[in-house]
């Protein structure tokens, strides 16, 4: 199977055959797209351009001054534009981590009040929930998914969890280590019908479908652009009803009217926010193919890999088997007799496949649902760049690997 996006390809310089300045080629193929993306070539010539030429304080009068504040405006209304919220809906920061941490020091619950937490997302959208059950004596609710191997959160499981006290359900949309895609909608309208408000994390969502934060019923959503092929910053939304229940963080002499007043704590870098409009304009140009084309592929690359896992014995795929509506590519697997870790290292002893191990910060997941000891699990994570021919070399990898366990 050739290549289903040649020239889109082209447009990322980490997949270039080049030579560097100490003579080394670059042969690296890049599976660990959920952990971060490569970067798109006019993200890094923005940024270089930026910094070259506008790098100054914001607001200022002057003409440079002035094109500096455009740019970083500019950006505000492609990531809206993007996920279909509003300009003062949304706010850049320097990582999903610190935004939703920020996130849960504007919220103000009642003692008693209850929030579900999902059991099985990235700590990100854990960690902010407890600290705020703890610091305002509230009640955590956990949302545990009941199939071990393939675990989901169902609508069904959330409804005997809530209550006309609870204030919000916290939950992924894609799971960053099974890539099963959550119902949001169906989610969004349960808690809604007692008062509650919903934070989405989108992370591992965001790189491969379009996100219409309008459809989708959720209060926060949030995601990082550097796993959608652009700089390490990210954003927030928060809708406008939502923002009336937050107290804003910043100072005292700010308007506090959109999301950016209350928690933007100039946390994004100005250079690296501006470059996310170049995401936006890739992403939006129909030359390199629609989203659903790149679905397609995407759908196409990770059953290649599947059906192969699923035939060899002694694996373990973690999430659902095939490709479904409700699958991202993304794969994690154990092999019996065989540490996690240990096997990472034998195929990159022998390839140059980049890859990894572990829980990628879904610890309770893999330690509290999937029974996984520390080392968790191989994932794979693909992206719309890569190819059939990187699948299948991966495959011819592992056809060489896994018998040394049986020695």
């Amino acid at each position: 199977m050739a290549d289903f996006y040649p020239e889109a390809r082209k447009r990322f310089p980490a997949l270039q055959s080049s030579s560097g300045g100490g003579g080394s080629t670059q042969q690296q193929v890049f599976f660990d797209n959920a952990g971060g993306s490569q970067t798109l070539d006019t993200v890094i010539d923005s940024i270089r351009e930026y910094l070259a030429h506008q790098n100054v304080q914001l607001g200022a009068s002057y003409a440079v001054g002035r094109r500096a504040t455009a740019s970083y405006t500019r950006a505000f209304t492609d990531a809206a534009d993007f996920i279909q919220a509003n300009v003062d809906e949304v706010v850049f920061g320097a990582s999903t981590t610190q935004l939703l941490r920020t996130l849960s020091w504007t919220l103000r619950f009642k003692p008693g009040d209850e929030i579900v937490i999902s059991a099985i997302d990235h700590e990100a959208n854990i960690a902010p929930w407890v600290d705020l059950a703890e610091r305002q004596g509230l009640e955590v609710k956990w949302w545990r998914p009941k199939d071990a191997l393939d675990p989901e959160l169902h609508p069904l499981d959330l409804a005997p969890l809530l209550s006309p006290r609870t204030r919000l359900v916290a939950c992924t949309h894609a799971s960053n280590l099974l890539g099963t895609v959550t119902d949001v909608r169906a989610i969004a309208d349960l808690a809604h019908s007692v008062g509650a408000l919903v934070c989405v994390d989108g992370v591992a969502y965001a790189p491969h479908r379009l996100v219409n934060v309008r459809e989708l019923g959720a209060d926060f959503y949030v995601f990082s652009w550097y796993k959608v092929y652009g700089p390490h910053v990210a954003t927030l939304y928060a809708s406008w009803a939502a923002q009336t229940r937050m107290r804003s963080l910043g100072h005292f002499f700010n308007p506090h009217v959109s999301l950016a007043d209350k928690m933007g704590l100039a946390a994004g870098s100005y250079e690296l926010c501006q470059a996310v409009s170049a995401v936006v304009s890739y992403l939006g140009d129909r030359e390199y193919g629609s989203w659903s084309e790149m679905e397609t592929h995407e759908e196409a690359l990770t059953e290649g890999l599947l059906a192969y896992l699923r035939e060899v014995p002694g694996i373990t795929i973690y999430g659902k088997r095939g490709v479904q509506d409700s699958r991202l590519p993304i794969v994690s697997f154990t092999v019996d007799g065989w540490n996690s870790q240990a096997l990472v290292e034998a195929i990159e002893k022998r390839s140059n496949y980049g890859l990894r191990w572990g829980a990628f910060y879904s610890n309770r997941l893999v330690r509290e649902t999937l029974l996984l000891k520390q080392d968790g699990v191989v994932r794979v994570s693909l992206a719309h760049y890569n190819t059939m021919e990187e699948v299948l070399g991966f495959i011819k990898v592992l056809k060489e690997v896994l018998p040394l366990s049986s020695e």
